[in-house]
């Protein structure tokens, strides 16, 4: 189960990866014999359960609502605020910034692991 999640956070995932979760949450739910197994599942079945929307935002539309999966982030230029003097490109913490003088290109940050 974790490695799905992993998938899905790193922007890999689909929906047919959520609905294995449901399913094999629930089968170690009713499949276990003690405590533990039983209810090892519930955070995910219930974040599954409350949360659908932002597991399929992950699977579907590749985004993260939170801003947590960093695979997920996707940055740009406002290029109207932009003034071209490149104190981003050397405050940009992961150098997801490049460009010179009044050219500066974000690329996507799922195209890169942080």
């Amino acid at each position: 189960m974790i490695d799905i999640m992993q998938k899905i956070t790193q922007g890999e995932g689909d929906m047919n990866d959520i609905e294995r979760l449901v399913d094999l949450g629930k089968t170690v739910k009713s499949g276990s014999v003690c405590g533990l197994g039983t209810t090892a599942t519930n955070p995910i079945l219930s974040s599954i359960c409350y949360f659908r929307d932002e597991w399929e935002a992950h699977a579907v539309e590749k985004k993260c609502p939170a801003l947590v999966c960093k695979p997920l982030i996707n940055f740009y230029i406002l290029s109207g605020k932009c003034a071209g003097c490149g104190i981003c490109t050397r405050a940009c913490p992961v150098e997801a910034i490049s460009g010179g003088k009044r050219l500066f290109v974000f690329w996507k940050m799922t195209n890169r692991r942080l």
